[in-house]
């Protein structure tokens, strides 16, 4: 994929997220702009890992070759969620809860992904930086989604949690590591490497912040449901 195709996309693929999101926002003029944002990003994240999948060469070896020619698939799959990227960031900047994390998340993506299209080479890491990174991502929107939904402190919504949790761990802390280890363990430029590195720190930080997350829920319902049970013992 030519350089100004790839630019070309990019550019459409900012204005179409926006548009999504306005779309969304005027079909739904009573839910927060939080909300019709998680829609757009769920929607990103199915595309994204769809997109990624689809480029993989052999799924035999998914980060095979390395540090190689970036293929038009894998141009493509990374040039669509750069754009999302930029569009999210910019959402982040009107978001009433600013989120440091997530903005640098953002940046370190934005700075890796533009840097791996500009030399078109290590498209095998970075889709399945793509793919690690966005696989949970539906189940992270669905829990926020639920809450505006009424579902707060549900079954349902603890159901989110874990399925969020579950599968961010595996993923991040599971296939993270090692790929970021044959990240820097190929010839690939710095600024890959460095964004490799970055993403699994932040991915970490999360992780802590993921699992006080359900430990605190896990024994919030544990107290309330022993609570309920006293109360229905000493009724009795």
């Amino acid at each position: 994929m030519e350089e100004h195709g790839v630019t070309s996309l990019v550019v459409l693929g900012v204005i179409s997220w926006t548009t999504a999101f306005l779309f969304i926002r005027k079909m739904l003029p009573k839910r927060s702009f939080v909300f019709c944002n998680r829609l757009v990003s769920t929607i990103h994240a199915t595309i994204a890992v769809t997109l990624a999948s689809l480029s993989v060469e052999d799924w035999r070896c998914p980060v095979c070759p390395l540090a190689a020619q970036s293929s038009p698939q894998q141009m493509k799959a990374l040039a669509v969620s750069l754009s999302y990227l930029i569009y999210d960031l910019i959402c982040c900047l009107f978001d009433k809860q600013f989120s440091l994390d997530n903005v640098f998340h953002h940046l370190v993506s934005i700075v890796g992904i533009g840097a791996g299209l500009s030399y078109q080479r290590c498209g095998t890491e970075m889709v399945a930086a793509l793919w690690i990174t966005e696989v949970s991502s539906p189940f992270l929107h669905l829990r926020e989604i639920l809450k505006e939904l009424g579902y707060r402190d549900t079954d349902l919504n603890l159901a989110a949690d874990i399925s969020f949790a579950a599968i961010f761990s595996v993923a991040r802390m599971g296939g993270g590591p090692y790929l970021t280890y044959v990240t820097l363990s190929a010839h690939n430029p710095f600024l890959i490497k460095g964004m490799a590195v970055g993403l699994q720190l932040v991915s970490t930080f999360w992780f802590y912040k993921i699992a006080r997350m359900v430990i605190y829920k896990l024994t919030k319902r544990t107290s309330t449901a022993k609570e309920a049970d006293i109360n229905h013992k000493s009724e009795n």
